[in-house]
């Protein structure tokens, strides 16, 4: 039966683990017991004597209500029922006026967030509930909530933002167990993933495995480019710094003006500034910078007080969703005259920022250039660990003339491509 701790109680382990159906006691005198439903769900129950009638109550679920949990809790309950107490009134007073997700989120946030370690945390915790979660579910009561209802605000961001979504399942969780635990629904938490949106859903790591972003096929590059120089502000700047290096969004949108040598054309990220996400050694990622690069830096603004080369409107770090629109207004402008817009050439989906890097590496390997060359352009782990350690070029000038023949592409400058031809240099 698996593990079990001192006289007979459950273990941590043993919680985690369980999967055949059935009832698993914890002993100790308050009742508690473990339910795993066929589904494969799990449920804490308390049974006990409230005011001399027998009685069940739910005490959520695990994982999101761990064992010590589950057991301070039934200590609670049964520390109250022998002082004459009813443990479940307060559940009884919270059923006269329902409440809604948003309502719940507010009152989870006030009774658990104050448990994090940190201001950043609490409110990336409730950003991504507010703005994926909430449009959807805030205004219905939880104990209508249905499994239906959270497969329906999961599904669009399943795909696209796999990593974000799974946390964003995760957090809505929790919040509907603290409504189950409070009284405010009762049944089966539709969040819950083992037994129920693992049933529905692919699971993160697959859909992490083979999903691709959109990409600009290679044939429309120049016409997207075009479009995209008559596009004025900051965000659109950000997005041609972005497509001319190759660069993740993150490494531009971050990006101070000391990492940059406009006299050598060079520009050097540090290993562990944020955003940037390079390969782990402690060696500096450099990107060589092509004129047109270059060029852009040089008639950027700078903003006082600021050491960022992509600033916000008002200051601080251009956000990620102001790159991507300025995407999405080119992709909707263009289909808005008639066309069929940006099209990634194999999902025909409208192509996005990320997507830009595998535009840019298709095109190098059509091209010619080294597999290992492209891959330090893109920022990627290149070889083995034992071959990463002997390499000790990043092969900074061969790639310079990579980035001066991937700005003549976007620009379609076939003079200026010829002429690196000339020179040797793989086009």
């Amino acid at each position: 039966m698996g593990e079990m701790g001192p006289r007979g109680r459950l273990t941590a382990r043993r919680v985690d683990t369980v999967a055949e159906p059935g009832k698993y006691h914890d002993g100790g005198g308050t009742g508690l017991f473990l339910r795993v439903w066929p589904s494969g769900s799990r449920q804490w129950v308390q049974r006990i004597t409230i005011r001399g009638k027998r009685q069940e109550i739910g005490l959520g679920s695990p994982p999101a209500v761990s064992l010590a949990a589950a057991r301070k809790l039934a200590l609670d309950n049964k520390g109250a029922a022998m002082l004459g107490d009813d443990p479940l009134a307060e559940r009884r007073a919270a059923k006269v006026r329902p409440l809604t997700f948003a309502e719940c989120v507010n009152a989870y946030s006030e009774a658990k967030l104050g448990e994090f370690k940190s201001d950043k945390h609490r409110k990336q915790w409730l950003s991504s509930l507010e703005r994926l979660a909430q449009p959807s579910l805030g205004k219905k009561l939880v104990r209508d909530i249905s499994t239906r209802d959270v497969l329906a605000m999961l599904e669009p961001h399943w795909r696209e933002r796999t990593v974000t979504a799974k946390k964003l399942r995760g957090r809505v969780e929790a919040v509907l167990t603290w409504a189950t635990v409070a009284g405010h629904r009762e049944g089966d938490n539709p969040a819950a993933w083992r037994g129920n949106l693992k049933e529905l859903l692919p699971a993160p790591g697959k859909v992490a495995q083979v999903a691709h972003h959109p990409a600009v096929a290679l044939g429309d590059v120049a016409r997207w480019w075009a479009d995209l120089a008559q596009r004025e502000g900051m965000a659109a700047r950000a997005l041609q710094f972005l497509t001319l290096t190759a660069a993740r969004s993150g490494a531009v949108r971050y990006a101070t003006w000391d990492e940059f040598d406009l006299r050598t054309a060079l520009w050097t990220i540090q290993p562990g500034r944020k955003g940037a996400k390079i390969p782990s050694g402690g060696k500096p990622h450099r990107v060589p910078l092509s004129p047109e690069a270059v060029q852009l830096l040089a008639a950027l603004p700078h903003l006082d007080g600021s050491p960022y080369v992509f600033f916000a409107p008002r200051g601080g770090v251009l956000s990620d969703m102001s790159v991507s629109a300025v995407m999405r207004r080119i992709q909707e402008a263009t289909v808005k005259a008639g066309d069929m817009g940006y099209l990634d050439p194999t999902t025909k989906r409208p192509a996005v920022p990320h997507g830009l890097r595998s535009t840019f590496r298709q095109w190098a390997a059509e091209q010619g250039f080294p597999r290992d060359m492209a891959e330090i352009a893109l920022a990627h782990v290149v070889g083995g660990e034992v071959e990463r350690a002997y390499m000790r070029s990043d092969m900074l000038d061969r790639r310079r003339r990579m980035m001066e023949g991937w700005a003549y592409f976007l620009s379609d400058d076939e003079a200026r491509a010829g002429n690196l031809l000339t020179l040797g240099v793989p086009l």
